[in-house]
């Protein structure tokens, strides 16, 4: 089977929008020079940490990948969120870089020149765009991949602001006033770091441990205490990398249960468990109680907690 074959759709969804960005970016950069507009030049930017972002997000993926091993007992699977806080804070310089330039045309006051190869070149620049991000957007759903959906995210957010580029070249072109390119550069740039918030957030959360959504730890819990021989079930904890979802928990089962039982009553919740997403994979870790004993651990451990404290002091 040759590389093409195994490579995964997360990793060839990267090398298409790093391809298609470097298209863009020289198609941009040669007209933003040559006619001076500051939208156009902006877009070039972008489109060059489109660029540089698609390239990491490449090797990202391709670390996350990696089987679990003797060092990492739980894989890679955070470095996606890595990659995606990484590629927020990409996205956010830029769009203060662009800001910058904005505010340096209006105060020069510069003349924007070859108005018609730029309108075409964006044009064609939201033509392109927009078939990546329909591409990007399906294998986002069909890999609920944290970095392809932040690349997706990225790439809409090129689409208006081609958009918005589009029309500012337009407006010039139809009033000859130079600064409404400026200021259209401003919009674009404030949006970008407007965009770039949500990525950054998810991805920290990912590493801050945050549980799953409320609606699938709801489910979770249907699930367990659905099951005719659990008794009940406490300490549900649940957390993701971002391609694979870890839960735990306790239930209550009968006292003279036997471990096959057990194992069996566990395997059953488990598998209703994978069924709420298909698209992640799973570690699930269930512990097996005789009686509901949360109260007690409860206590134990704040009584521990409170030991310790008075030691400390």
């Amino acid at each position: 089977m040759n590389e093409e074959m195994k490579m995964s759709p997360q990793k060839r969804a990267t090398l298409v929008s790093s391809s298609v960005a470097t298209l863009l970016l020289i198609v941009k950069l040669v007209l933003g020079v040559a006619s001076g507009s500051v939208a156009v030049l902006a877009s070039a930017i972008d489109s060059l940490l489109d660029m540089l972002v698609s390239i990491f997000n490449f090797f990202a993926i391709k670390k996350s990948e990696e089987t679990p091993d003797n060092e990492y007992h739980y894989g890679k699977g955070k470095i996606q969120a890595i990659a995606a806080v990484i590629e927020g804070t990409i996205i956010t310089i830029s769009g203060i870089y662009i800001i910058y330039e904005a505010i340096k045309k209006l105060s020069s006051g510069s003349v924007t020149t070859l108005l018609t190869p730029s309108i075409v070149a964006m044009t064609f620049s939201i033509i392109i765009t927009y078939v990546l991000v329909k591409y990007l957007l399906k294998i986002a759903r069909e890999t609920d991949n944290l970095v392809i959906k932040a690349d997706a995210l990225h790439y809409q957010t090129d689409l208006w602001s081609n958009a918005a580029v589009l029309v500012a070249l337009g407006l010039v072109y139809m009033t000859g006033i130079d600064a409404i390119d400026a200021i259209f550069g401003l919009g674009i740039g404030l949006y970008i770091i407007y965009s770039a918030y949500e990525i950054i957030q998810e991805g920290i959360e990912i590493l801050l441990d945050r549980a799953l959504n409320g609606e699938m730890v709801a489910s979770i819990g249907e699930i367990i205490s659905n099951h005719p021989e659990v008794t009940s079930y406490h300490w549900l904890k649940t957390r993701t990398d971002g391609s694979t979802n870890f839960v735990e928990f306790h239930m209550v089962l009968r006292p003279n249960i036997l471990l096959l039982e057990a194992h069996r009553i566990a395997d059953e919740v488990e598998d209703q468990i994978f069924l709420l997403d298909t698209n992640k994979k799973w570690i699930i870790t269930p512990h097996f109680d005789p009686y509901d004993d949360e109260h007690m651990n409860v206590a134990m451990l704040n009584g521990k907690h409170l030991s310790r404290v008075t030691k400390e002091k």
